[in-house]
């Protein structure tokens, strides 16, 4: 599978939009506050929930001029002029300030004026307005349009020629501007933007409408990453990328939930209303389009919402934090408030599934027993002190050697962790039986290799199947630092601890933390396609607001050089020709002067292995392998007679014959290469199996390493920093037949000239 990075300016076909549609608007708000927008059901409104933790708290739905949320083949041209243009729209809200009081509802316009000096214009929607304050038809023409609180002794003309952005403040009947108190409760605004309508010659944007055909990749997605658009818009951006069959959505750790007013976790509710409303959505639009979901649910919490008591804590009562900024928390598998609260989630969410048609489906997302940085294992909270016996014994460093008694702790925290995990699922069997439960395990934490032991806490073998319907598995860090051989042994291991058969496992790829590091979705794509190919269920990419931001795009298949691993026939191939080449341009000047440009790092060999044929026997065996091979087409190997040995050009390989790389303590993957006299450095893809030996610093390893496609050594931990890394082999050409025919005269031939069978050297790696 090929993938690009659309770029914002990239040619293509465009369609048209009305200005202000209504997919086209998002929300956004201070912590601790939630709103969520989606689309009415006819399509032409919004449907706002809110609710506000302080008094000062305010909620604004947004419209951007620069369509910054979209995948750049998706994107809204960016028009900051908004003359000619009208729009209007009906009103209707509960438990907000109603239209016509201070602080009431106020269109804020952020842009530039008519000199280009950055300007704010605050628009008070009751100047525009007829009917009631909860209830009215709100005009507006942009081109005589004025900001200011009394018209027209307030009067500030708007500039509608340069605007940026534009949202209206929704806020509570109690807000109080500027304040911090926190409400005993959180206060309740529910708004709906109908009948939109924007007319003018300048209402309508052009928009790219690029859609990728299906592929077999699928897609995950994030609430806390999304939930300010309208779960419509995400769920055809990631139709219209190729994304097609389940969509794997994580409910999050810091969005979903209500606070009570202690500012925390209100586990007496499953979902605040804006999330419940846009879940509820998002189930209905995947299921309109032909989607089945995963809703995933984690052990997260964000710290600053997260009750004391939940929390997974180490010996010394320190509570386990993730490097997230703001950083987020554990909840104990053994405080039965805390899963029971999860249960409830997952419960709700199967409601959703069933609501709308869809089987429920239901992971529990990397359930663990935090480590902290300094390998400190945090099972000491107080629920689990009590259910591990009271006085369970300290366990600092799950890296270090383990006594009899921590190896048992570590199994009966295990049984624990499993334990939650089956009361949520049995929670969701027993309001849907038809349901799917899923398990996903972060393998480079339940399988540190600095951490031998954890597994039997992190990985219990209670899991083991049927406790689940399907194992997923990630191992992004391990995927993102090449640690191919570590990445390998794990799926064996977890398929011999759990039994999980690939038909019952899916698998995540991903993710990209940082737009700088979007190169690693090479990596990410190919190991996708290979989960795929090794016959896993369904892949995922992880995760949609990462593809967007960096505009990956996925197409067709992988390019493939057809090649088929056989060898020429090597009787013949011994008496063939070589001729290696390099492409160089020449220059000279009008005095003489040669200017020189090496356009090969490398040279492409040429064989004429017509003089190996000297009977019928060889011809038949020739015209056989041509046929097979359709002429050009497929590529195979040749052993050139000259050059063949990583020890000078025929000599029996040793582990020290070709420096093929220096450790760097992250690096586990160094192609075979091999120097001619410290000119070309000939990259080798085709070394001859059993021939290959690789050394360290000297010394010869017999294991710990694998040999990969195309000449790839791959060790299963990093050679330390400043390792030399040495190999010897044997080794073929990757060569094709030069042309589509064989032209072979059976005169000459049988007067003893040799027939001209042209081969050429294909480029790989």
């Amino acid at each position: 599978m090929n993938h690009w990075f659309t770029s914002p300016d990239a040619p293509i076909v465009t369609t048209w939009v009305k200005r202000f549609d209504p997919l086209h608007w998002r929300v956004d708000f201070p912590l601790g506050t939630v709103a969520s927008v989606v689309t009415t059901s006819d399509g032409h409104g919004l449907q706002v929930e809110a609710e506000f933790l302080r008094k000062g708290d305010l909620v604004g739905l947004i419209f951007e001029s620069q369509d910054g949320r979209a995948h750049p083949a998706h994107a809204r041209e960016t028009n900051r002029d908004y003359s000619h243009t009208e729009l209007s729209f009906r009103w209707q809200s509960s438990g907000a300030i109603p239209l016509d009081e201070v602080n009431g509802p106020t269109l804020t316009i952020e842009g530039r004026d008519a000199d280009g000096n950055a300007r704010s214009w605050f628009v008070r929607l009751w100047n525009y307005a007829s009917g009631t304050p909860e209830d009215a038809t709100v005009s507006i023409d942009f081109d005589g349009l004025e900001a200011g609180f009394s018209l027209p002794d307030d009067s500030d003309p708007v500039h509608p020629g340069d605007i940026d952005r534009m949202f209206i403040s929704i806020v509570p009947s109690d807000y109080i501007e500027g304040s911090q108190e926190v409400r005993s409760a959180p206060a309740r605004v529910s708004l709906t933007i109908g009948d939109i309508r924007c007319d003018g010659s300048n209402s309508v944007l052009s928009m790219k409408d690029a859609v990728v055909p299906e592929h077999p990749l699928r897609i995950a997605t994030g609430y806390d990453d999304m939930y300010d658009l309208a779960p419509e818009r995400v769920i055809d951006t990631a139709e219209r990328l190729g994304f097609r069959g389940t969509i794997s959505h994580y409910v999050g750790m810091s969005h979903y939930f209500a606070l009570d007013g202690a500012g925390l976790l209100d586990s007496s509710r499953t979902f605040n209303a804006a999330a419940l409303a846009w879940h509820r959505e998002f189930a209905r639009a995947a299921a309109e389009r032909g989607h089945e979901l995963i809703w995933s649910l984690s052990y997260e919490v964000l710290d600053t919402f997260c009750p004391e008591q939940w929390k997974q804590r180490a010996f010394d009562g320190s509570p386990a934090l993730t490097a997230w900024d703001p950083p987020s928390s554990l909840v104990s598998p053994a405080n039965t408030d805390a899963i029971d609260f999860l249960g409830r989630v997952a419960v709700e969410l199967a409601a959703i599934s069933a609501e709308f048609g869809l089987q429920p489906r239901i992971q529990i997302g990397e359930p663990w027993w935090w480590v902290t940085p300094t390998g400190a294992l945090c099972l000491y909270d107080e629920a689990a002190n009590s259910a591990l016996g009271g006085a369970p014994v300290e366990i600092a460093d799950v890296r270090g050697q383990m006594s009899a008694d921590q190896l048992a702790l570590l199994d009966r925290a295990g049984k624990l962790l499993a334990a939650s995990t089956a009361a949520i699922a049995q929670a969701v069997k027993a309001s849907a039986p038809e349901a799917e439960l899923l398990v996903l395990a972060y393998l480079p934490t339940v399988l540190d290799p600095r951490s031998p032991e954890l597994k039997r806490a992190n990985l219990p073998t209670d899991w083991a199947s049927p406790a689940f319907d399907v194992l997923q598995l990630e191992d992004y860090e391990w995927l993102t630092a090449g640690l191919t051989r570590r990445r390998v042994n794990a799926y064996a291991e977890v398929e011999e601890r759990l039994g999980y058969p690939l038909e019952k496992q899916h698998y995540f790829a991903g993710f990209v933390a940082q737009v700088a590091e979007r190169d690693s979705w090479g990596d990410i794509v190919s190991a996708a396609v290979d989960a795929n190919s090794r016959g896993v269920a369904e892949v995922f990419l992880w995760s949609l607001p990462q593809v967007v931001r960096d505009g990956l795009t996925l197409f067709g298949e992988s390019p493939v050089i057809a090649f088929d691993d056989v060898s020429f026939p090597i009787e013949i191939g011994a008496e063939a020709s070589v001729a290696p080449a390099f492409s160089t341009n020449v220059v000279t000047s009008a005095s003489g002067n040669e200017y020189r440009n090496a356009n090969w790092q490398q040279a492409r060999l040429r064989f004429d292995a017509g003089p190996g044929v000297r009977g019928d026997a060889e011809l038949e065996t020739l015209l056989a392998f041509f046929r097979a091979r359709r002429g050009a087409a497929v590529g195979f190997r040749f052993r050139d007679p000259f050059d063949f040995s990583s020890n000078g050009m025929a000599g029996d390989p040793t582990p020290l014959d070709q420096q093929i790389g220096t450790g760097d303590g992250a690096t586990t993957s160094f192609k075979l290469t091999k120097s001619y006299s410290g000119g070309e450095e000939r990259h080798v893809t085709r070394p001859v199996a059993g021939t290959v030996r690789v050394a360290i610093d000297g010394i010869e390893q017999v294991s710990g390493w694998s040999l990969e496609a195309l000449g790839d050594v791959v060790f299963d931990e990093p050679p330390a920093p400043g390792a030399t890394i040495t190999a010897g082999f044997l080794f073929d050409v990757p060569v094709r037949f030069a042309e589509d025919r064989l032209e072979i005269n059976r005169a000459t031939f049988m007067a003893g000239e040799a027939p001209s069978v042209p081969l050429i050297e294909i480029r790989e790696g």
